[in-house]
Formats: structure tokens, sequence, C-alpha cells
């Protein structure tokens, strides 16, 4: 339809080009057609193919800067978006996004990078010190357990440079990325943006939110045993009389497979590079896979037991399984939902989807900013030391439009999680027959 030489689509036109080889969006009213662009783009395909065919404004907003919007011309197929409005949460989220952007607090980094920086090193030297320092058992507890929270510190920088640059530049971004991720942690920060940015588009949709799907061993909800199809995965997450089982006890054994969940992004990182297509500096990454299989194995070599040996590797684990722990609470026990996400409701979507976990400041450092969970998916972009900053307005505008904030403490947070997972397991084995248990077992799930 035409108008004063604007060319109108309706919704119900823009949905039909949801897919692969047909892929259009809409921002601020405004129709492109980014079909060929996704395949290059650098957050991945996956969230623009869980958005296809909708207004992605708020989305646009939260992840990209200003100058983003200059090369959204070079897409722009002609057509404008018939119906579109935009609704009183989106107002008065594009408000804060641009008061927040007045104040420069996207920008202000503080010094968090260059403390966490000279924290990694110094736990690095730490527990290399341990190592050839070796004269008990302890001393080889301690060294692992400083060598897991290098990994947890690296962590946190690798997610936040993947957000945002943390460096002067995006060659020394990549540069930290690589060091801090891949040589240091063993983990490919390709694999983790690739991951992480389809969670955050999705946020806690069974079948779109990778950060949910770890069918067979865990389901936060029922929904899961209808053996839904992941569209990030692309495969079906089966739910069979294996998955079952291992769902069935899945509250007691969360927290001993979080502390191995470590071995799971070791895997992961090499599927990954070795399988998909499209990596961007995939010889760099695997270049630092190498470095880290070099040095970590020979470190581990110089113990001079193999029972200080296995402690060691044990002991690093552990001290990533309060990370691994995290990532869960923030939205395990939050609202789930089957099927796309509607790109209309990221305001909405992202406070439902999220927890927040409450803590004193001086522990920050601690959480790596994923205390502010809801914060952080609202403002993606935003420097975890601005993350506290903000938190009163984000809770202002959730009372003011009455959506949930939820804020717990950490042993609240571990306690609802915990419950989500009791839940599930307990709907799993009420499904056609009972899973063989004891008396035991009854006894422990009959109190609650």
């Amino acid at each position: 339809m035409a108008d004063s030489n604007k060319y109108y689509i309706t919704r119900q036109e823009l949905q039909t080009h949801n897919k692969r080889h047909d892929l259009w969006i809409s921002i601020q009213g405004k129709v492109y057609n980014i079909t060929d662009w996704s395949k290059h783009h650098p957050g991945g395909q996956h969230p623009l193919l869980s958005f296809a065919g909708q207004d992605v404004t708020d989305a646009f907003i939260a992840y990209h800067p200003g100058t983003a919007w200059h090369y959204l011309d070079n897409f722009f197929n002609g057509y404008y978006l018939k119906d579109y409005n935009v609704s009183e949460v989106s107002k008065d989220y594009r408000k804060l996004v641009l008061e927040f952007s007045k104040l420069g607090l996207f920008d202000k980094k503080g010094h968090a990078v260059r403390l966490s920086l000279f924290a990694m090193a110094s736990l690095f030297l730490l527990s290399v010190y341990c190592v050839f320092s070796y004269d008990s058992v302890w001393m080889c507890l301690l060294s692992g357990l400083l060598m897991g929270t290098l990994w947890t510190q690296s962590g946190w920088i690798g997610h936040d440079s993947g957000h945002y640059q943390v460096m002067n530049t995006p060659r020394m971004n990549k540069i930290v990325q690589i060091l801090s991720g891949n040589c240091l942690a063993g983990v490919s920060i390709g694999w983790w943006k690739w991951n992480h940015n389809a969670h955050h588009i999705a946020c806690n949709s069974l079948d779109f939110d990778p950060d949910l799907q770890h069918m067979p061993i865990f389901a936060v909800s029922s929904k899961l045993f209808n053996s839904l199809t992941s569209y990030f995965y692309d495969r079906k997450m089966v739910f069979d009389s294996a998955a079952r089982v291992l769902v069935s006890y899945q509250h007691w054994t969360f927290y001993p497979v979080m502390c191995f969940a470590r071995l799971n992004l070791f895997a992961q990182s090499f599927i990954f590079l070795f399988t998909k297509s499209n990596v961007k500096y995939r010889v760099h990454e695997i270049f630092g896979l190498v470095v880290f299989w070099i040095w970590f194995p020979l470190l581990v070599s110089c113990l001079p037991s193999w029972k200080g040996r296995i402690l060691f590797v044990f002991a690093s684990f552990l001290g990533t399984f309060i990370q691994h722990v995290q990532f869960c609470l923030n939205h395990f026990s939050s609202s789930v939902y089957v099927g796309r996400p509607i790109a209309n409701n990221w305001f909405e979507m992202q406070t439902k989807g999220s927890l927040d976990i409450t803590c004193s400041p001086w522990m920050d450092w601690f959480h790596g900013g994923l205390q502010f969970q809801i914060e952080h998916h609202l403002f993606p972009r935003l420097p975890r030391c601005q993350l506290r900053k903000v938190s009163p307005f984000v809770k202002e505008l959730c009372k003011k439009h009455n959506l949930p904030y939820e804020s717990v403490t950490f042993f609240m947070a571990n306690m609802m999680t915990w419950k989500t997972l009791r839940d599930a397991a307990l709907q799993a084995r009420d499904i056609c027959s009972p899973v063989p248990k004891n008396l035991v077992w009854e006894a422990v799930n009959t109190l609650g």
C-alpha cells in the first residue's frame, strides 16, 4: 500500500519474512531486509532468527551504540510498518537508555577492568608458586582453589568484553578476550558469544534459550517433558526413560554436577571451533586453546604425586563451582515459556525471566555483575560498575508498570532454584509408572 510516496506493510505481512533465507525486521517503523547480512552479524545469526519478522527496536537500542544507526539504511527495503506503535513501557525504557547515554554511563568503565586483570595475574602467579612450593595436601588444595578463582575472574572479564569494549581499541579487546578466555581458562570466547547472545535475546524461552536446554541432565519445567525442539541446537530434546530417571533426581545431582561443569565448557569450546562454519578468528582461538592445554597439564605434572595432581585438578574445578551455580540462579527459578520471543515485550521479557541477587557493594567482585541480572539484561552494554547505580531507576520503572522486580539473597536464590528443580523432578516421577525409589528417598522428599 502506498501513501505519500511511502509503501507500508502490516505486522502480519512482516511476520511472514521470518526464515533464514527470507529475514526482515523493523526498527522504529522502518523495515529492513537483513537476509544476507545475518550471516555476517557480529552477534551471530541466532539472535536475528529469534526476532525475525518482528519490530526489534528495543533490542537494537539495548545492544547497539548510536554509531550503529548509520548502517541501517544499507538494508532498508523501502517499506514502513503500517501499524507501528510504541507501548508505554517501551517509551519509558528508551528514555532511560537515552538518559544513561547522556550521562556517559555506557562509556565509564571505572577501574574494574584494570583491577580484574591485576587480580588475575596475581592469582595465576600465586597458584604457580603454591604448586612449586608443594609440601602438603593443603598447599595443593590451595593452589587449585586459586586457579579456579582465576578462571572465575577470567570468566567475568570474558563476559564483559563480549558485551562491550573493555579496552581502548577493538584489537586490544579481542586480545584480552583470547588471553583471558582461551589461553588462561581453556574456554572459547567465540563459543561463549554465540551461546550467550542467543540467551539474552530469547531469555527463558525453553526452545530458543540455550541456557535452559540441559536435557537429559536438568529440566526446569515439565513443559520440557514434551520433547521440545531446540531451535538453537537444531535438535530434539528427547525426554525418554533415561532422561526421566536423571531428571527425577536432579535436585540432588545439581550441586555435584556444578562441581564439574567446567568439563562441559571445555567440550563445547572444541565442538564449536571444529564443527561450526563462519567462526571469526578461528585460528587465533584454536591457538589459544592449544596454549591452555600445554601450560595447564605441564603445571599439573610439576606436582610430585598423582594424589596431589588429582587434588589440584579437583580443587581448581571446585573453585569455579560458585560461578556455574550463579549462572543458574539468575534464571532457573524465573518465569519460562515455550515459543519464539516477542520483541515488542523486550522489557517485560527480561524482567520476568531474570533474578537479582542482593549483596553488599564489597561483594560485587565476587558476583562479577551477575547479581544485577535484570539490569544487565536490560542494558547489556552497561559496564558492571554502573549496574548498582541504575538499579533504583529499573525498580521504579517496574513498579510504575506493575512488572516484577525480584531480588533475593544468595541463599534464598539457591533455595528457589533447588525447589524449581525438585518440583520438576517430582512431576517427572509421576509420569506413567513411578521411578524406583527407596525408603530414604521417600523420607527426604516427603518433608519438602
